[in-house]
């Protein structure tokens, strides 16, 4: 399994970073508790960096909770974690709660994702889907009811949809994609903040459709087959070199961490992160990730040495647009 794989990797990757830190601090003498709690895409990361952590630091408890973005930062900006996991950069309403509460964070980008679209392995007939036809099943607009209503040459069959739920941030990033900041999402869908149930959704039932993080399409490829999407170019499958190279659009994505800066002032929590993003890269890609580019790395650890509070797409009290890789030259 990914963990017993995951264990080496991880003590590899991060040594070097480790051994600096026991120059400083004797891990195994650190004692306290580590909040964490958000995204289900980051959680196979988060729970890999977990295991191997307790292990140099045994007398720190991390605890790893999985309520979705959207419930990730609401416990975040209350202070009720040291930690949360996002599929999508906090939001500019969410920033103004944190300020009110006295909250200050450090923003830190850890891995890119694809947003994966899969169906069952018996379903024959959808080899690719434009970003039109996503949006004719998903939308409150355009609801296909079967998938020949999708194309007149598939079957005439009840679509059984799933979706990641209203607190996710794979919801929130597909959302925007698909019908924009102001449109609808169908209501009859079966909706999860665990992926593992959507998995198990879409792999119970020949005429299902879901989608979400890469990672646990790749834990699960002989229960689902991802779907290419045509983004305009031609269609593209979800993989870590096409999410590289950019031509797996629109659906490619940041994943992050978001530090509670006065957390960070703890020694047991300065321990974990630094260990997580000394194991991030390799993580991700084991688990099916992609890792950032060196420079983009280079910032975000940068960033966090500093405790540079604050965040690239908030600016002023506002939500403002661009780039990942613009917005973090």
């Amino acid at each position: 399994m990914i963990r017993s794989t995951l264990f080496l990797l991880a003590l590899s990757l991060g040594a070097a970073s480790l051994v600096a830190a026991t120059h400083h601090q004797d891990l195994h003498a650190i004692k306290g508790v580590v909040r964490v709690d958000g995204s289900s895409t980051l959680y196979p990361i988060t729970e890999a960096v977990t295991e191997e952590f307790t292990k140099v630091a045994p007398k720190i408890r991390v605890t790893v909770g999985v309520s979705g973005s959207g419930g990730g930062f609401k416990r975040f900006t209350a202070g009720e974690i040291d930690i949360a996991e996002a599929s999508r950069p906090i939001k500019a309403a969410e920033a103004a709660i944190a300020a009110k509460h006295n909250i200050s964070f450090v923003e830190i980008p850890v891995a890119f994702d694809a947003l994966t679209f899969v169906v069952n392995p018996k379903n024959g007939w959808v080899k690719s889907l434009t970003v039109g036809q996503i949006k004719h099943i998903y939308s409150a607009t355009g609801t296909a009811k079967t998938w020949k209503d999708v194309d007149a040459s598939w079957p005439d069959r009840p679509i059984k949809v799933f979706s990641p739920g209203t607190d996710s941030g794979t919801f929130d990033y597909f959302k925007e994609v698909v019908v924009g900041k102001e449109g609808s999402i169908r209501s009859d869908m079966s909706v999860s903040e665990d992926d593992n149930a959507l998995v198990t959704g879409v792999a119970g039932d020949t005429d299902s459709i879901g989608y979400f993080g890469l990672a646990y399409f790749a834990e699960n490829t002989s229960k689902l087959r991802a779907v290419p999407v045509d983004g305009g170019a031609g269609a593209v499958a979800p993989t870590p070199v096409t999410v590289i190279d950019g031509t797996y659009v629109p659906f490619s994505r940041p994943l992050f961490v978001y530090v509670n800066t006065h957390s960070a002032e703890r020694p047991e929590v300065k321990a974990f992160v630094d260990y997580y993003l000394s194991s991030a890269a390799g993580l991700a890609e084991e688990v099916g990730y992609v890792p950032l580019p060196p420079k983009i790395a280079a910032i975000a650890l940068a960033n966090w040495t500093a405790h540079k509070s604050g965040s690239v797409y908030v600016q002023n009290g506002v939500d403002i647009g661009g780039s990942f890789s613009d917005l973090y030259k």
